[in-house]
């Protein structure tokens, strides 16, 4: 059976002519299987470099940062929130990995950071 339609698209109206199969006797494929993907990537593939060295506050995302709460020299404590990384309209704090001191902080309001981009480098207490 075929149908004529109106479809408004950005406050526009089209009109458009779509054919409806007929509920008798039509029989509908199954879906295909699913396919399983393993937990784990293949040894192979890419591992984006997200693992910190001792003291460096890395960026969890790609994205704009939008927040800095430390300045060089101040003292934190391990889960303090640091910076903030905005993507696709979200906020993520970036927390302290470790009680220390704030060395140096490596970016700026306003910046776009990739995943796994070195933000800041905390040092221990002396």
């Amino acid at each position: 059976m075929i149908k004529k339609l109106r479809v408004t698209v950005d406050g526009k109206s089209y009109e458009v002519t779509v054919e409806v199969p007929d509920e008798s006797g039509v029989s509908i494929p199954a879906p295909p299987p699913l396919v399983r993907v393993p937990a784990t990537l293949p040894p192979s593939a890419p591992v984006a470099q997200t693992s910190a060295g001792p003291g460096e506050v890395r960026s969890p995302l790609a994205g704009r940062i939008i927040a800095i709460n430390i300045q060089p020299g101040q003292e934190i404590k391990e889960g303090d929130p640091l910076l903030t990384v905005e993507a696709m309209k979200m906020n993520t704090a970036v927390t302290a990995p470790k009680t220390g001191k704030v060395a140096e902080i490596l970016t700026t309001v306003g910046a776009a950071v990739d995943e796994g981009q070195i933000l800041a480098r905390i040092e221990d207490l002396k």
